[in-house]
């Protein structure tokens, strides 16, 4: 990338990774760079040094990104220093929250190169069009009494460093749409005007492109960016003359769709951006499919910010694309509480573990020749000090995008070898009691999860013949040899694997037949249906058989029922879960349930 402006960069970041890329990157393409990693030292290094510009982290220690950009612009010496946001938040309460302490602009986590640079560059240039503009206005005041045709040339020269500033601060460099400043001016606009006129309505549209992450990824983030270009184009064909269509940053854009009668026009001109993208784009040698996922918040006199509407209609957007993507949502209230309640429960989330509010509870896993207690599987709860237990389906998927569900998944590990340790110095448990815990597919891009394993098993004195891991067989498959790989350092161990919900994603039988698999689990879908003609019965009996032919066992979930359980021993099921015979219990309870298993 060619580049007309040089400048000083301060970096603060506590990721040492995320440092060195940046400031080998940027040293590169000619800036200087000063790194820092805490908010303290970037506080003196930004005073003493006057940096062009500030790439500021946001989760750091001590004290964070937005009181660090705050204490910037409260100081005379450093409040005219842009600050550039780096962030893996995503959130639309973040993004407003780093606008309102200061903040320029933002980058999310992972970086994209071309963006970094392209972001960096426009305001680095806009800081230099302010210093050119003050410098002209300097020579303007010495020569105004010496020529008037000077003073002239100058003046036009003041008014085209403005225009050029103006187009900066308005418009995308990438799309040459108008950027997020011009849209938020605009808005605030027409919330005075629905305020000032009965009957007026507008509307905004916010749209995120949907996979687009994936083309970055395997095309590169050159055809990314023409992707989106593209994409823009397309959408502007979707408006009528006069419609704002703004690139906000990334992959997202924003429609303001003026006087308009109501939610069923905005609806309307929604799926029509829809179906124009629905055809695929071709981008040099590649056709590419993509589509958006839309929010859309009707405008009124209640919002009193600009924020908040596009904080609505950022939510919205979420909702269309956990609704399944390329589709659009109307933002209702009752979203905004949601997301109010899950970015609390995100905060709580980061203190659970530091608190140990995280539990284990055990439900049994019964030999069903011998009505005897096999194994006990050990499910994560998490007890709220103010909502009480909560279950993983409340939790988990928030915890793996935070990156905390490793976490989480090693607390729960450690405290289950540890209780079956002590269930085995209390004289309860013999050697053939194993425990079994969930283990996340995040563990498989984790480069130290042996390491970490091995420790565990050390530190609470448990074999590794004691102790399964429960896999999904669709995170298997999708990331098969890794996966593959780990495993066989998990047999060397002695570790045993489990595959739980079996029959429900799709399994590669031949990858299957190479692992070391020694459990099947049968998800709760076929036995909660289980009939003595059904289709289900005959599922089953193929799993049974498969499993056996591979020489593993089999584990029937969600055992509910004395018929279902006749029909899965009828059918040579060796093992059995569920609440026929006991619900997840607390430690105390399972302790009692291997005594008068006994």
């Amino acid at each position: 990338m060619t580049r007309e402006y040089s400048g000083d960069i301060l970096i603060v970041d506590d990721t040492p990774n995320n440092l060195r890329f940046l400031s080998t990157t940027l040293t590169e393409q000619g800036y200087k760079v000063r790194s820092v990693t805490d908010g303290l030292m970037a506080l003196t290094v930004a005073q003493a040094a006057k940096p062009d510009l500030i790439l500021l982290d946001i989760m750091m220690p001590n004290i964070d990104g937005y009181e660090v950009c705050q204490r910037l612009k409260a100081n005379e010496k450093t409040n005219d220093i842009p600050v550039i946001f780096l962030s893996a938040l995503d959130e639309v309460l973040d993004k407003v929250k780093a606008f309102s302490v200061g903040g320029v602009d933002y980058i999310t986590k992972p970086f994209q190169l071309e963006e970094v640079l392209a972001r960096i560059q426009t305001h680095l240039s806009l800081r230099y069009a302010q210093k050119e503009i003050s410098q002209l206005n300097s020579e303007l005041e010495q020569r105004v009494r010496q020529r008037t045709a000077q003073l002239e040339k100058e003046i036009a020269e003041r008014l085209q460093a403005q225009e050029r500033l103006l187009h900066l601060a308005l418009h995308d460099v990438l799309t040459g749409l108008p950027n997020r400043t011009w849209f938020m001016k605009r808005l605030e606009q027409l919330m005075q005007q629905v305020r000032q006129q009965t009957g007026y309505h507008f509307a905004v549209l916010f749209l995120d492109c949907d996979r687009f992450q994936s083309v970055n990824d395997s095309l590169g983030h050159l055809v990314g960016d023409q992707l989106l270009v593209s994409i823009s184009r397309r959408i502007e064909l979707c408006l009528r003359p006069g419609t704002m269509l703004c690139r906000l940053g990334g992959d997202e854009f924003t429609v303001l769709l003026q006087d308009i009668n109501n939610s069923n026009d905005a609806a309307k001109v929604a799926q029509d951006i829809l179906s124009e993208l629905a055809s695929p784009f071709q981008i040099g040698d590649y056709q590419i499919f993509t589509n958006v996922s839309i929010g859309i918040v009707m405008g009124n006199d209640l919002y009193k910010q600009p924020e908040h509407i596009l904080r609505d209609a950022d939510t919205a957007m979420y909702r269309a694309k956990a609704n399944g993507k390329a589709c659009y949502q109307l933002f209702e209230q009752t979203m905004h509480c949601h997301a109010l309640d899950s970015f609390q429960l995100e905060s709580d989330l980061r203190q659970a573990l530091e608190r140990n509010e995280f539990v284990a509870h055990y439900q049994p896993i019964i030999n069903l020749g011998t009505g005897k207690i096999a194994s006990f599987e050990a499910l994560a709860r998490w007890h709220h000090p103010e909502k009480g237990m909560l279950y993983p389906d409340k939790f988990i998927p928030i915890a793996e995008e935070m990156g905390l569900v490793i976490a989480i998944d090693l607390f729960i590990l450690r405290q289950a070898c540890q209780q079956l340790r002590n269930w085995q110095n209390e004289g309860i448990a013999d050697a053939s009691l194993s425990i079994s815990v969930n283990l996340s597919v995040k563990h498989f891009m984790s480069f130290n999860l042996l390491e970490k394993i091995d420790l565990i098993l050390q530190e609470t004195g448990i074999d590794g013949h004691s102790l399964i891991l429960e896999i999904t067989e669709s995170d298997i498959m999708e990331n098969a040899e890794f996966a593959g790989k780990i495993i066989e350092q998990l047999q060397v161990r002695h570790i045993q694997l489990s595959i739980d919900d079996f029959g429900t994603g799709y399994s590669s039988l031949s990858y299957l037949h190479r692992l070391p698999i020694d459990h099947l689990k049968i998800d709760r879908s076929f036995i909660m249906r289980i009939g003595k003609n059904g289709k289900n019965t005959e599922i089953i009996r193929a799993i049974i058989a498969l499993a056996q032919s591979l020489g593993m066992c089999t584990i029937a979930e969600g055992v509910e029922t004395q018929e279902q359980l006749e029909q899965i021993q009828e059918l040579s099921c060796e093992f059995g879960q569920g609440y026929l015979f006991s619900q997840p219990v607390d430690a105390k309870i399972a302790r009692n349930l291997l005594s008068s298993s006994a």
